[in-house]
């Protein structure tokens, strides 16, 4: 009496198992295509991190610090954090991580933008995208790994494609609400002046709501940069795999080594992201 009645099931799981199969079946040339680009962009990143001296990425780090967050003392604060994560043995690692961060942030935002855009221009869109990016959001994250296994297999390219699904929500849900809460007054203004839609696009809204963009640009990297952690349980190579095998061997330090490098690397990603926000804010003053 108090259990549920078997009878009464829906068959959720065969019916998602067997889209899958057709998809393997019917769409393998483009999700080997798909891959393909994946993988090209990513090493190309990765082969300019390893390619460039480590003291010169470091200056690097310090110039953005300091002429992003108009901060000499913060420039000074990245330099060594990058020096202390060489220090761990970790240079070559980090760098493949920030590769696959970057890569997946890039295409995050080919794919988030322009949805934004439209979901900001359409009620009919916002109405379908919304439970979508909310289911997106709140589905644990290792789930994403399951189809992107079964796509492209195992290595950067699956782990690439679980962080950009997992990542890009926020952008889109922030280039939405961004386009949005821009003043009517200004569209309207544009508009009486002769505007076309594509200038009131490119010309008011979107230079209006580069702060809200900026900050979902912010909160989709810092989403890649926790995804691609979890991406090393399926092969791509990074300070994640550091810190699965110190889980695997019980190696406290190894793992407090890695982790500690993934910390440094989260605030020196967040901070430069998110001062891109408040640019324009200091600029105004």
């Amino acid at each position: 009496m108090f259990k549920f009645p078997e009878i009464v099931e829906i068959p959720l799981a065969q019916g998602i198992d067997k889209i899958m199969d057709w998809l393997l079946v019917y769409l393998d040339g483009f999700f080997d295509f798909i891959g393909m680009i994946i993988l090209k962009v990513v090493m190309a990143f990765e082969n300019l991190f390893l390619f460039l001296p480590w003291f010169v990425i470091i200056l690097l780090v310090g110039l953005a610090g300091w002429k992003l967050i108009r901060s000499l003392k913060t420039g000074i604060l990245f330099m060594i954090l990058m020096l202390i994560i060489g220090t761990f043995g970790y240079w070559e690692l980090s760098m493949r991580t920030l590769a696959l961060v970057i890569s997946s942030v890039v295409f995050a935002l080919l794919i988030g933008l322009p949805m934004g855009i439209q979901m900001a221009r359409s009620d009919r869109t916002e109405r379908i995208l919304k439970p979508i990016l909310d289911g997106m959001q709140t589905m644990p994250s290792f789930v994403y790994l399951i189809p992107a296994l079964m796509f492209f297999g195992m290595g950067k390219v699956p782990a690439m494609f679980a962080t950009i699904i997992y990542a890009v929500p926020p952008v889109i849900r922030l280039t939405n609400v961004g386009i949005r809460t821009v003043d009517v007054e200004a569209v309207e203004a544009a508009k009486a002046f002769g505007a076309t839609p594509r200038q009131i696009l490119f010309d008011v809204q979107l230079p209006l709501a580069k702060p809200s963009i900026m900050v979902g640009i912010n909160q989709t990297t810092m989403m890649a940069l926790a995804m691609v952690v979890i991406g090393s349980m399926i092969g791509a190579k990074g300070l994640g795999m550091e810190v699965l095998l110190a889980i695997s061997r019980i190696e406290v330090g190894r793992g407090f080594e890695a982790g500690i490098s993934i910390v440094f690397l989260a605030i020196i990603i967040d901070r430069i992201t998110h001062s891109f926000s408040e640019s324009r804010e200091k600029d105004s003053k």
